[in-house]
């Protein structure tokens, strides 16, 4: 959506620190013994104490109120039993509506210590995050953001998975225009002022190619090597980028 109305705007920033807020909780609660359904339980239970809904839930029907994927597993893992243990990498994808307005955000985190190969994963996920959001400027393309992400991840070793990308946000979870990780010849569309978007980085240590779990909703590295995933829901603007699910803002 374009983020013209204040009001808007101020809805959005509400569910992004919120957002923000639920991964801060859930970061610090990661460690080994620890289940993903316990994880989930708390961002249902901090999303309850907001009034605010599981987008994944009221959007898609979704098995949890968060997603959550280990290792090999690049999204919409869903949570359940598992217990964590030391050295696995965690993704936390949590996406609330408040008050009639979506946001989403992602992290990759290690369980305890993680070896240097996931930490440098992770490292250049946020990089290629941060490299996107940079490339977030009035007049760019689309085309322009992806080039810059697929770069980023390139420049670090690693591969982006094609077909996994990002999206439109607002009154929906998920709208339009598709936010791709790569520089996609069609994506010539330009960024303009307000404009609301999530950009969110795949990268893997292996291949690119991918598999379904099985369980109708997890996708993983076909060679079972570690994924990561970031994300933001960002505004463009004039002054530089806005990001609307910072997490420092939400302290």
């Amino acid at each position: 959506m374009s983020a013209d109305d204040p009001k808007d705007l101020a809805g959005l920033q509400r569910a992004g620190t919120l957002v923000a807020a639920t991964i801060d909780v859930l970061e610090r609660a990661v460690a080994p013994g620890v289940t993903t359904g316990q994880l989930d339980r708390m961002a249902a239970a901090l999303f309850a104490s907001a009034g605010a809904r599981s987008g994944p839930i009221i959007t898609y029907g979704y098995p949890g109120s968060i997603c959550i994927s280990v290792d090999d597993e690049i999204v919409h893992g869903v949570p359940g039993s598992r217990v964590l243990r030391e050295g696995q990498l965690v993704t936390l994808d949590v996406a609330a509506e408040l008050d009639g307005y979506h946001a989403d955000s992602a992290i990759t985190v290690a369980v305890g210590e993680a070896s240097p190969e996931a930490r440098n994963l992770i490292a250049a996920t946020e990089r290629a995050l941060a490299t996107g959001i940079a490339a977030a400027q009035p007049g760019a393309s689309f085309r322009d953001l992806g080039a810059a992400i697929e770069r980023s991840a390139r420049a670090s070793g690693y591969s982006v998975f094609r077909s996994l990308t990002g999206h439109g946000i607002g009154r929906g979870m998920h709208e339009e225009p598709t936010v791709y990780n790569w520089p996609e010849p069609s994506a010539t569309a330009r960024l303009t002022d307000g404009l609301v978007f999530t950009i969110e980085p795949m990268l893997g240590a292996g291949g690119a190619r991918m598999r379904d779990a099985g369980d109708g909703w997890t996708i993983c590295t076909a060679d079972g090597s570690l994924a990561a995933h970031a994300e933001h829901t960002v505004m463009v603007a004039q002054g530089g980028p806005r990001i609307l699910t910072r997490r420092d803002a939400a302290l």
